[in-house]
């Protein structure tokens, strides 16, 4: 029995021994684990300077009114923790963690009690991570839901808080979280869905935002689960209230604001220019740094005019499509005096899919019509001719191998012969160059190229700003100055601005200046000017240009070419089968240009010319 009682006795005593001896190896394993753990996890010291994916924003010319923004999968805008309006640290505090400022970097309870609630449901590892352990997660670790990943965000979580105050890892989290949308920290998400900036959020916007947070792939504004976002955000405002950060009542009246949400298509303003913008940028910069380097684009465009210009364009394009069958229209506009484009509506409706909306007609190539008689006209003047020199209006056949009736010669086809007609199938006899330009006369026009000289006048329309006519001078031919060279709008709108401004050049300006996050500039245009032409013999042509009395007959006295009140030059323009119309005017500030017609090049009824389709547009 003695023998037993002693056998039990060591085997006991071994077992204890086997025990602690067991649980010390454990205790050395772990120990050597988590200090394996804490030596090659990242070092979250320099987690406050990291360069963080940036969008790069396009805004208007003040700065103030943002256009777009260009972002990879991530748009984000890093703002400072006194920018984040108090209404939205309440919110993410009362619905992630509301002990933040109490606790360490881990609450004991909350972590107690996700375990608890796990071992009942025997689910993966998850909740109870405070604000601190989410950052640890979001900025170090995979969303994996294991013990070894929760143990991992503990570390970081301990030594982040002993890198950094609460305010700044609080900073830190509202900067980096997603909201839904591409939307990532609450600058972005506060822009994508309200159009404001973060500081302007009020109680019942920044409990919506928050309660994106909770599931940004499930919940939206746009969704089909807005009672869900609806229920999580009341959820916030009552845990806010019973937190007394904010009043029963300021609840319920949050609860009853009816948000304003952002429109997905009016996430991007003035759509043509911006793109446009973007192609300038893609000449600038590679396409990583383009995304996420958040630059600050300050464009050149004047937002008022910019809304003018598509209200114009719009009503326009509808009224002329019951009109004249011509479904499109485009505008440009710029400064003179500095190259800066102010304004740019590439079609009615960016967003109009039926009618390719999304193509910028603004920088398409087409016929401008009697709208390319002006450069003619001009370089006649620099050879001696006045605006009282005679032409005569009369039939003419510019082909020698025809007759004057056009009848082709022998080995012709009748389409070698070449009979301009004008465009009220009329002939005046002898008019002035100045009654032949300002009433669009064709014959004594084409005449007048002959004498100039078609490559001449090409140089001219180069030195300009016209960069299409590319081809051989003969390619084109005397239907040069009736439009039978393509051109673009946004060059014809640069072209009549050396008019306005007699005969100096400016280049062309989009992009004002761009400067990184923390607002040094990186690049500023630098505005150039050249003269290219004569001064005095610029202004004979633009007195001819603003002289509406010579318009008429062809146009009315005071007609949409006139705008009272101030002193502008126009022209018009309309290409063969009405398939263009024209309107480029100008004055010594701003020059406009609108173009009329369909996409599809298909030829408006007839009578859509540039007086009647375009010039309304332009006057508006």
């Amino acid at each position: 029995m003695r023998r037993r009682v002693t056998n039990f006795r060591l085997f006991k005593k071994s077992y204890i021994v086997a025990f602690f001896a067991i649980g010390f190896v454990c205790f050395v394993a772990l120990s050597l684990w988590i200090a394996y753990l804490v030596v090659t996890l990242p070092n979250p010291q320099n987690l406050a300077s990291r360069v963080v994916n940036q969008s790069t924003k396009i805004w208007d010319r003040t700065g103030k009114v943002l256009l777009y923004e260009i972002h990879g999968e991530e748009k984000r805008t890093v703002i400072s923790f006194s920018d984040m309006p108090q209404s939205m640290k309440q919110a993410t505090l009362a619905a992630e963690d509301a002990e933040f400022y109490n606790h360490p970097a881990f609450d004991i309870k909350s972590i107690a009690r996700a375990i608890l609630n796990n071992v009942l449901r025997r689910g993966p590892i998850q909740g109870g991570s405070t604000i601190t352990q989410q950052l640890a997660k979001n900025s170090f670790l995979t969303s994996e839901k294991t013990i070894v990943r929760k143990i991992k965000e503990l570390i970081l979580a301990i030594r982040l808080e002993q890198q950094y105050t609460k305010d700044k890892i609080f900073e830190m989290y509202l900067n980096q979280i997603p909201y839904g949308s591409n939307a990532y920290g609450i600058e972005a998400a506060s822009q994508s869905f309200f159009e404001k900036p973060a500081k302007d959020l009020d109680v019942a916007e920044s409990a919506l935002l928050v309660a994106l947070a909770n599931a940004p792939s499930r919940l939206s504004p746009f969704g089909s689960h807005t009672d869900e976002m609806k229920a999580r955000q009341e959820y916030i405002l009552n845990k806010m209230a019973s937190l007394g950060w904010i009043t029963k009542q300021d609840a319920q009246n949050a609860k009853k604001e009816k948000l304003a949400f952002a429109k997905v298509k009016q996430s991007i303003k003035a759509p043509h220019f911006v793109f446009y913008v973007r192609s300038l940028l893609s000449d600038m910069y590679d396409e990583p740094t383009i995304e996420t380097s958040g630059l600050n684009i300050i464009t050149s465009l004047d937002w008022d005019l910019q809304q003018i210009a598509e209200r114009a364009v719009a009503a326009g394009a509808a009224r002329n499509d019951i009109n004249w069958h011509a479904d499109n229209a485009a505008l440009a506009a710029q400064n003179p005096k500095t190259g800066e484009i102010v304004a740019m509506a590439g079609s009615r409706d960016y967003f109009d899919t039926d009618h390719q909306g999304n193509l910028n007609v603004a920088l398409q190539t087409r016929q401008p019509g009697s709208s390319f008689k002006p450069f003619v006209y001009l370089k006649a003047f620099e050879k001696g001719y006045t605006p009282e020199t005679i032409l005569f209006d009369v039939p003419t056949e510019f082909n020698l191998r025809c007759s004057v009736d056009s009848s082709p010669g022998q080995g012709m086809k009748p389409e070698d012969c070449y009979h301009p007609q004008n465009y009220d199938e009329q002939f005046r006899g002898p008019v002035t160059l100045r009654q032949a330009l300002a009433q669009s006369r064709n014959v004594p026009s084409v005449k007048l190229l002959y004498l100039v000289g078609i490559s001449n006048a090409i140089q001219l329309a180069k030195d300009f700003g016209i960069t299409t006519l590319d081809q051989n001078p003969m390619y084109y031919g005397l239907s040069l100055i009736l439009g039978g060279g393509g051109v673009r709008l946004i060059d014809m709108v640069n072209a009549y601005s050396v008019f306005s401004q007699e005969g100096v050049v400016h280049p062309q300006i989009a992009i004002l200046k761009i400067t990184d996050p923390s607002g040094s500039p990186v690049f500023e245009a630098q505005p150039q000017e050249k003269r290219v032409f004569d001064a005095n013999t610029v202004r004979i042509l633009t007195n001819v240009l603003s002289d509406d009395a010579s318009r008429v007959p062809t146009f009315q006295m005071n007609g949409p070419l006139t705008v009272p009140g101030y002193d502008v030059a126009a022209k018009t323009g309309t290409s063969q089968d009405y398939r263009d119309a024209w309107t480029i005017g100008y004055s010594p500030n701003l020059v406009a240009g609108v173009w009329v017609g369909n996409n599809d090049y298909s030829p408006m009824q007839r009578g859509g010319a540039g007086g009647m389709a375009a010039a309304p547009i332009w006057n508006d």
